[in-house]
């Protein structure tokens, strides 16, 4: 359970802190599949392709701990 909860919380600190130069690069890094959708003037994203690439990652470097 602790290994568990370390790999999240490496994981958010990670993620928090490449979440500025995402944004920066956003439309020339988004993935065929990642959905985009204005909607009442507000911009709404959807990373479907993203969200299984990274998942795919997460598992195997948990595989390797």
């Amino acid at each position: 359970m602790l290994k568990w909860l370390l790999t999240i919380a490496i994981v958010v600190v990670i993620l928090r802190l490449l979440t500025p130069r995402l944004r920066q690069g956003a439309p020339a890094r988004r993935l065929p599949g990642d959905v985009s959708v204005r909607w009442r003037g507000r911009d709404y994203f959807f990373p479907f392709t993203t969200t299984i690439l990274i998942s795919l990652l997460f598992v195997a470097i948990s595989r390797l701990i």
